[in-house]
């Protein structure tokens, strides 16, 4: 959990220092969006799109594995022992 919050603390110190680099030069997000041929709105649809695929395919696919990968009391395999690194 560590090496995760670790990474995203530094995730955030590399974007603010490059967010303020860019902001030194007079760019913007909006700015950016506009060479690419987007909008803000444009990039808020395809977010709200992709979501509205991923997360009945994830939910879809979860009530696949969960019930394969959860461990069975009758293969002789405790909880503990199933989810314990060897």
């Amino acid at each position: 959990m560590f090496k995760f919050l670790l990474g995203l603390f530094k995730i955030l110190v590399i974007s603010l220092i490059t967010g303020a680099g860019l902001s030194a030069f007079n760019l913007t997000a909006g700015d950016i969006l506009q060479q690419m041929g987007l909008t803000p709105d444009r990039v808020l649809g395809l977010l709200q799109q992709g979501a509205e695929w991923a997360i009945p395919n994830i939910v879809l696919g979860s009530m696949v594995i969960v019930p394969v990968w959860r461990p069975k009391p009758w293969c002789g395999q405790s909880p503990t022992s199933f989810w314990a690194p060897w």
